[in-house]
């Protein structure tokens, strides 16, 4: 058994009932009294750690209980060669929780003589400038006001440095041109629910390893990118809290509330903002004054609620008002639990061998993306089978914030060269899929009409057009209300689809109507979802009577 007093105290405080946890950081607890604390071969550095609490007292503010627990495993070593046994932290909480603060001070602390280490930089990245040099200014100012240590750091506006370690601070933006070849002793990635793909993460971790102990930090509260790096790393964290990946190095400290319903619960929003647990400092009492101000205020300006849930609460919560579906049940569209369930169970497809089905087709900019598809009905449920080409001079002109290379890769996509995207392409897709299944009808909008008229007619399909395609979205509302909510649509293991589905936005119209329209004209696509909707207006006339099919195929 090891032992940390910090550790210790912190445990102490839930199990007696005087601070209330999450689900996540029970587990943690968990987890750590089963697997960690457990073990004989490792040891906390409390010389070290102590060291480290004094001088963030000193020279930068009071650590709360939650803080010295979670800086504990910072320093948490082997004892066979005394090297870091956590080699990455998670620290999801909600806006508020002091994660800046917290980071600003380790980064501080890493570079100087205290820790030890020469030459142990650090950088700290971001999505932009301003959100990078926010624990960087931090420390320039502390420096700034105190001589001492202006005897001991250089600093400049674009670095700080330890005279004695020869230690380096560096802010970057997420860009991976911008990274400078530093030999980083540990990488800190702010604002982690703004990074659409792994691009960031794995160009500034390739310069670790070339130090000692070199460490990883995400930090950041929950946001509004789906199926993105923090979407992945909270799955990889729940394998950690079960058990299911005991070799993984990395802490998962997440704070957040545990249902929706608490977030009009004040006594429970210590969950998602550690700051409110037990005695609150003079900094918890104002700025629990200002969120439940900002909590009144949803009374009035209910539009508030989304970005309310998703800062202070650490809960996302998207508006219905705007969007298609939740992201929990679009994420159901391809595993049986949601995104912040413990388990996460693939939804099987049902064998669709020569079942009858409809296509659809998305072609109206043959510039960008182009989407095909196949829509069956089993039973209740709606089974939808896609392919997407994209063209790769588009690619090369706007950055999409979306992995399309992991895509390519899964066989979701197609980049194709050209100065469009050839009408062969769709036509060959659905040849092939003939051969595989019931198909004869098409059912496409009017762009591109004579093109893909002729086209898809001389290969004996049958096309149904959609003249008006926005007039059917108000009719089909309710209908795809209805199956996502009661979990009646299968994507299967298919990222670009929910990618696509959640970029739809959902406009009302002044007479009621509804359109789905895209969040973003260029970077958000929904062209998959548009292909969709066109074989959902006819699928049910089409596709009811599917006894009919096999039963034309028997010689009585």
């Amino acid at each position: 058994m090891i032992q940390n007093k910090y550790v210790d105290e912190y445990i102490k405080l839930w199990k007696t009932g005087k601070i209330e946890l999450n689900k996540e950081r029970i587990m943690l607890i968990c987890y750590l009294e089963k697997y960690i604390l457990s073990r004989d071969d490792l040891y906390f550095d409390e010389e070290m750690h102590e060291t480290y609490i004094s001088f963030t007292e000193k020279w930068y503010f009071p650590l709360e209980p939650f803080q010295k627990f979670f800086t504990a495993f910072v320093f948490l070593l082997y004892k066979e060669d005394d090297a870091i046994f956590y080699e990455q932290f998670l620290l999801l909480m909600a806006r508020g929780a002091g994660k800046n603060g917290l980071i600003s001070s380790l980064s501080h602390f890493f570079i100087s003589p205290l820790h030890g280490i020469d030459r142990y930089n650090v950088s700290i990245v971001a999505n932009n400038e301003k959100q990078a040099k926010t624990s960087f200014k931090e420390i320039y100012d502390t420096i700034g006001s105190k001589e001492v240590l202006e005897d001991m750091f250089y600093r400049t506006k674009v670095e700080i440095m330890s005279y004695d370690t020869k230690s380096i601070v560096q802010f970057h933006t997420s860009n991976a041109g911008t990274k400078d070849g530093l030999r980083d002793g540990c990488v800190i990635y702010d604002e982690i629910h703004s990074y659409a793909t792994f691009d960031t993460v794995n160009v500034f971790s390739s310069g670790l390893g070339k130090v000692p102990n070199s460490r990883e930090f995400f930090i950041g509260t929950d946001g509004y990118v789906r199926d993105g790096f923090l979407d992945k790393t909270k799955e990889r964290a729940l394998a950690i809290l079960e058990g299911r990946e005991l070799d993984d190095p990395l802490f998962p400290f997440i704070c957040k509330i545990d249902d929706r319903s608490e977030a009009d619960q004040p006594d429970k929003w210590g969950k998602a903002n550690p700051m409110f647990e037990g005695e609150l400092s003079i900094y918890a009492k104002g700025l629990l004054r200002k969120i439940k101000t900002q909590h009144r205020q949803l009374k009035t300006n209910p539009s508030s609620r989304m970005e309310f849930m998703t800062k202070r609460m650490n809960f996302p919560e998207v508006d219905l008002e705007k969007s298609v579906a939740t992201w929990e049940e679009i994420w159901k569209t391809g595993y049986e639990t949601g995104p912040n369930e413990v388990k996460q169970v693939l939804r099987k497809i049902p064998d669709l061998e020569h079942r009858q089905c409809i296509g659809g087709l998305d072609y109206a900019r043959i510039k960008d993306f182009a989407a095909v598809g196949l829509l069956f009905k089993v039973g209740e449920d709606y089974i939808w089978k896609t392919h997407s080409f994209v063209r790769k001079g588009f690619l090369d002109s706007v950055k999409l914030e979306a992995p399309i290379l992991d895509w390519e890769e899964k066989g979701l996509l197609t980049i194709v060269e050209g100065p469009v995207i050839e009408i062969h392409h769709i036509v060959n897709w659905f040849i092939v899929m003939r051969e595989q299944y019931g198909l004869t009808k098409i059912v496409a909008d009017t762009f591109r009409l004579d093109l893909v008229k002729a086209a898809l007619e001389a290969e004996g399909f049958e096309i149904e057009y959609i003249r008006n395609p926005k007039a059917i979205h108000s009719l089909l509302a309710p209908r795809v209300e209805t199956i996502f909510a009661k979990h009646n649509l299968i994507f299967g293991d298919n990222p670009l689809m929910r990618w696509y589905t959640n970029n739809v936005y959902v406009k009302t119209k002044p007479d009621g109507n509804k359109e789905y329209l895209k969040k973003d004209e260029f970077k958000r696509k929904t062209d998959g979802f548009q292909a969709f909707i066109h074989a959902l207006w006819r699928a049910d006339e089409l596709l009811e009577l599917e006894v009919d099919f096999y039963l034309d195929a028997i010689s009585f």
